[in-house]
């Protein structure tokens, strides 16, 4: 019996994870895009479904002017007398704050904020009633882990950021999460930065406030200067299971090409911790873990799959779907037209709903009904890392007459490398991706789909196009600078993969 990595594969990063009884509940950041904070379940740690998101109004996240990888940052959530907390900064809203739930699935509080700067928050809840707040260094603090104890029904704090950890000497120690174990109290961090010399390094103290000594086979976890295919691995979170095993969850990316490039996002991985005779944890393999992990697991609980197609049938987008920052309730529609989902191309920036690429290789096709009356109005299906970094497969109207276009966006530098005629009617769009290419197409009154175009992926990469995220794939409209006159109505957007 073994499992696959990533658990959660595509841009779902910084994941963190507490356990009620035997359900387990995991949260990812999600920078720029709205709702944010997906929360998933799972009942053996290796099977994930979305349940929700614990931010789904502009109240709990607003993102007015939020760049590109700004937004939530490193979520934590933790389970204490009944009720879930999740904690996170918004890092261009208003810092740090935690909101709470009876249930996970939602619905979460209104935000409580905890002054002070900083980012990567955690709550840990200790014995004695009291309960500390963890984070990195407050701004013009040297770098190291800070940690308050907090009024947790208020968030105001009853002591003073003080550093209870620097870390074993690498950079950015970020990360933390205080856990307390069989009487002991371990802090567990991230150093390296969240690049290719990422690592997991732990510490250990008889008290929440130290002094802590570092674990001496530090790090825990790190896969630098290694030549696996997982990279990156670090931000990692403990959890100890129903059956008494212990569990590590991180991200990790999975570079292609060389010099090693990766457009998924920061992913979901799942490692095995045991525990050494004098109390210090090992991961994995001795520091490092694989895509094929052959061990002994959990009882498998799979969850039903969910439908490659969605047809818009229902009167709320599913759990998959984003929008970029807070959406503006003229801007979309599902009830306009039943049974469709409706973009109407704002001026100021293009409408876009999309969902994660997980898989290497994958297929994304939506049916479009858009009959520009206008020139320069224009709606579409797009791979996307950031405003500066896309490839768009458009419908729009030049010189009056209705167009498809194929467009490379690199580094703000858009051209459009072919533009056709296209009659009125219909028009399925698609693109199909393994690793290296994009490749578009498009399909007119059921025919065979037509070639339009193809780009590699290494330029979407982070490496290349910057930031925290990764590559979504969604529909878009725009006027391009005036409000378009015309909605853009989609009929269904399908995603098909293959495990790679």
């Amino acid at each position: 019996m073994g499992y696959q990595n990533p658990v959660i594969p595509g841009f779902y990063p910084d994941p963190s994870v507490c356990r009620v009884g035997e359900d387990y509940y995991l949260v990812n950041s999600s920078f720029e895009y709205f709702p944010g904070v997906p929360i998933f379940h799972s009942r053996d740690l290796i099977h994930w479904r979305q349940i929700g998101h614990c931010l789904t109004r502009p109240s709990q996240l607003p993102m007015d002017g939020a760049a590109s990888s700004q937004g939530i940052y490193a979520p934590t959530i933790r389970h204490h007398q009944g009720r879930f907390y999740v904690v996170t900064t918004n890092v261009s809203g208003g810092g740090h704050f935690y909101v709470t739930a009876a249930n996970p699935a939602g619905p979460w509080s209104e935000p409580i904020w905890v002054d002070g700067g900083g980012i990567d928050p955690s709550l840990f809840f200790d014995w004695d009633g009291k309960v500390y707040f963890t984070s990195t260094a407050p701004d013009g603090f040297s770098p190291g882990i800070y940690q308050s104890e907090i009024n947790i029904a208020t968030g105001r704090r009853l002591t003073e950021p003080a550093c209870i950890w620097k870390g074993t000497g690498g950079m950015h120690p970020e990360g933390p999460h205080l856990y307390r174990i069989d009487g002991i109290y371990y802090l567990l961090i991230a150093e390296g930065g969240t690049e290719h010399g990422h690592t997991v390094t732990i510490a250990r103290s008889q008290g929440p406030w130290g002094p802590f000594v570092g674990c001496p086979h530090n790090p825990i976890l790190t896969h630098r200067s290694l030549p696996s295919p997982i990279q990156a691995t670090g931000h990692a979170d403990l959890v100890q299971a129903h059956d008494g095993t212990w569990w590590l969850v991180c991200l990790g990316i999975r570079p292609v090409y060389y010099p090693p490039r990766h457009h998924l996002g920061r992913e979901t991985f799942l490692a095995p911790v045991t525990w050494t005779s004098d109390c210090w944890p090992v991961v994995g393999h001795n520091g490092t873990i694989a895509l094929e992990m052959d061990l002994p697991t959990l009882p498998l609980h799979p969850w039903e799959a969910a439908p490659d197609c969605d047809d818009f049938d229902s009167a709320t987008l599913g759990l998959a779907w984003n929008f970029r920052r807070n959406p503006v309730d003229e801007d979309w529609s599902l009830t306009a037209r039943p049974g469709w989902l409706r973009l109407n191309g704002p001026a100021r920036g293009p409408g876009f709903v999309g969902r994660r690429q997980q898989h290497f290789d994958c297929r994304a096709a939506a049916l479009l009904d858009f009959n520009p009356s206008v020139d320069g109005e224009e709606a579409g299906l797009t791979a996307i890392m950031n405003e500066e970094f896309h490839y768009d497969l458009a419908v729009t109207r030049e010189g009056g007459r209705r167009c498809l276009i194929f467009r490379r966006t690199l580094a703000g530098l858009s051209k459009v490398e072919y533009c056709a005629p296209l009659p009125s009617g219909l028009v399925e769009l698609i693109v199909t991706a393994d690793r290296h290419t994009y490749r578009f197409a498009y399909r007119v009154d059921g025919g065979s789909p037509v070639p339009f175009g193809e780009a590699a992926c290494c330029y979407l990469a982070t490496e290349v196009a910057g930031g925290f995220t990764g590559v979504y794939l969604g529909v878009y409209a725009t006027g391009n600078g005036r409000r378009s006159s015309t909605p853009a109505d989609f009929d269904w957007i399908a995603y098909t993969w293959a495990w790679s």
